[in-house]
């Protein structure tokens, strides 16, 4: 999803989660102001479905569960609310209820789709936002413009490791839940964009 920044809206986090209870779309908040989350592509509804599904199925009869899209995230420490592509949480899931609104508090994993548009955003100050958080043991970034998953771990000394994964043959698993997923799988039915090719001219 892109975040785009909405003029003249500084708000509480209350009059932010009554303004948003009762909107069509969705925002992210942070620091008084808002950010419409604008549509997104085939490619990244795609993905998330693909990716979605496969962590649903593994995590069945387990403590653990996933959530896509629509399950607001606090990032307490610094007041920010913001809409993970997929959230996974494990054990007692900890909410924020405000006047009834409910927000998740405690993610495990986060995993975010790139787009041309965010992926500065996600992988910059975004992913700095979300290492606020006490309970994110993975971080994990998907482009859809080609295949292509990074992984950030977190260890004890709290930096974060990091694993690439590039061909479709690939295993990648997230190991706080122990789901182990083919990018195949992540990418089925996915098809990129081909981009022009450059040849050097012979002298």
């Amino acid at each position: 999803m892109n975040a785009q920044q909405q003029p003249n809206t500084s708000m509480t986090p209350e009059e932010y989660l009554i303004f948003e209870q009762n909107s069509e779309i969705r925002h992210e908040y942070f620091d008084g102001e808002i950010f419409a989350m604008t549509g997104a592509s085939l490619n990244h509804n795609r993905i998330n479905g693909n990716f979605f599904n496969e962590i649903k199925t593994q995590l069945k009869k387990s403590p653990c569960d996933a959530f896509s899209n629509d399950m607001r995230v606090k990032i307490c420490t610094i007041g920010k609310y913001t809409y993970p592509d997929i959230v996974v949480v494990c054990g007692n899931i900890e909410l924020e209820n405000i006047m009834g609104i409910e927000t998740l508090i405690n993610p495990l994993v986060i995993i975010e789709i790139l787009s041309d548009s965010t992926e500065a955003y996600d992988r910059g100050r975004k992913f700095q936002h979300y290492r606020f958080t006490p309970s994110l043991r993975e971080y994990i970034l998907v482009s859809q413009n080609h295949c292509f998953v990074e992984k950030y771990v977190r260890k004890d000394d709290n930096t974060w490791n990091l694993s690439s994964y590039e061909n479709m043959k690939e295993t990648m698993t997230i190991d706080t839940v122990k789901c182990q997923i083919y990018l195949s799988d992540i990418y089925y039915r996915v098809e990129f964009k081909k981009t022009n090719s450059y040849t050097v001219p012979d002298n």
